[in-house]
């Protein structure tokens, strides 16, 4: 991005610019999940939990947003506050409207892919999120992809998340990995994850089991000069995964309710995961708050461990 003196489109928080200069351990966190992904006052709970969650792990936690058109890493609790409290007010920004929201000099949720975009600008190489978007079900006529899988390809950051979100087409969406070069690592498991459920039934590139394998990896596969991220898919934890039962009804209505009322692009995932919230009386949005604790833990070690590395 070009800026000037005048009106500067992208800063990092003095806490985290500290933090990164120091050679300490920096988590990115997303904002979308702020705005859209859950309702108030939970959305402003969870983003600060996860936060202190990241700090409990050794790690600086550096959430990214948009905030009066600038493009920032490490916002503040006010910052975060503002996003929660306008919830769906609030665009949805990826990487195609950064320039038309910094211009506007308006606030903006980032999602993964604008997040990524932040964080490697800045210098930071590991990211919490809840799933990763991908390709939508339906998308041999649609084409309906999310842009996080080519932000994945072209971008060198490490994404911890519970896989690929149970309402996208998982198969597809990992074929699309593999073709742009994105390794994909199962924390614990051979299968990927899929955002509710932790088994989606489809394998992972690597099994790795601690946190400093998940570094050894990155340091190795950045080393060789890939500038392509990673995912790391982290089950939700056994005890608040929902059944299978339940939720695979619920996103199958969710999906047909979407296509009837003729809702597509960025309006989409909200609309699923809203959607799948009612009709599980609310039990989605419990299991999405815990995976997304989850994630800021292993998101948080693995920080701690590849700083190890890099100053090892």
């Amino acid at each position: 991005m070009t800026e000037t003196k005048k009106y500067p489109f992208f800063r990092v928080s003095p806490r985290v610019a500290q933090a990164l200069a120091a050679g300490q351990p920096v988590v990115a966190l997303e904002s979308t999940i702020i705005s859209h992904g859950m309702p108030y006052p939970q959305n402003l709970e969870t983003a600060l939990e996860v936060e202190e969650i990241v700090r409990s792990r050794g790690a600086v936690p550096a959430t990214v947003g948009i905030i009066g058109g600038v493009l920032t890493v490490g916002l503040e609790t006010e910052e975060i506050r503002l996003l929660a409290h306008k919830g769906n007010e609030v665009a949805k920004v990826s990487r195609r409207d950064l320039g038309i929201i910094a211009a506007r000099k308006a606030h903006g949720a980032t999602t993964v892919a604008t997040t990524m975009i932040a964080a490697h600008r800045a210098g930071v190489r590991v990211f919490a999120t809840g799933g990763i978007g991908g390709v939508h079900r339906g998308a041999t006529s649609s084409f309906d992809i999310s842009a996080d899988l080519q932000e994945l390809a072209r971008t060198p950051v490490a994404v911890v998340c519970a896989g690929v979100k149970s309402i996208l087409d998982i198969g597809l969406t990992l074929e699309y990995l593999e073709t742009y070069g994105v390794p994909v690592l199962g924390m614990g498991c051979d299968n990927l994850p899929a955002f509710f459920l932790r088994d989606s039934g489809f394998g992972v590139d690597g099994r790795v089991e601690t946190a400093a394998e998940v570094a050894e990896m990155l340091v190795a596969h950045w080393g060789l000069g890939l500038v392509s991220g990673a995912v790391i898919g982290n089950p939700i934890p056994p005890q608040f995964e929902e059944d299978p039962a339940r939720v695979i009804p619920a996103i199958e209505q969710a999906l047909s309710e979407s296509r009837k009322q003729g809702i597509r692009g960025k309006d989409t995932t909200p609309f699923l995961l809203a959607r799948v919230k009612e009709l599980t009386g609310g039990e989605s949005l419990a299991s999405n708050i815990q995976l997304v604790f989850n994630n800021a833990r292993v998101a948080g070690d693995i920080a701690v461990q590849l700083e190890a590395h890099i100053h090892s």
